[in-house]
């Protein structure tokens, strides 16, 4: 099978996953993948899962927004955050939750900030059952 490079560019660090043979990504207007020879493009990124196929084994990681850039050969996940899922502290998304629930009833709030707190905190849960 075809693979790609994939790197994941965050503001504090860069990783190189080596080569891919696939990679789902939540875009703005639903979930898209990329394979090996995929036509050039620049897509936005929201709050979601990503998932890589890498050696026939898939493996997964939470979001929160970001772009994809991709490029002949390469990929390049431009991110504001990823974790991986041992890396997801179920405790600490559990309590991020709750926080964004309990925020919901105070109206003095940024409501569009609470909202995404809350789905980044529903996405790492979820992607801890994986």
């Amino acid at each position: 099978m075809s693979t790609f490079s994939l790197e994941l560019v965050t503001p504090t660090k860069v990783l190189d996953e080596g080569q891919v043979e696939h990679i789902r990504c939540p875009g703005l207007d639903g979930y898209f993948g990329v394979m090996a020879n995929h036509r050039d493009a620049i897509i936005a990124l929201g709050i979601g899962e990503v998932k890589v196929t890498q050696n026939k084994k898939d493996h997964y990681l939470a979001v929160s927004g970001g772009f994809a850039e991709i490029t002949k050969g390469t990929v390049e996940l431009l991110l504001e955050t990823f974790e991986r899922v041992e890396e997801i502290d179920s405790a600490r998304a559990k309590s991020s939750r709750q926080r964004a629930q309990d925020r919901k009833e105070v109206k003095e709030i940024d409501t569009a900030r609470n909202e995404a707190s809350l789905l980044r905190a529903l996405n790492r849960l979820k992607i801890l059952k994986r």
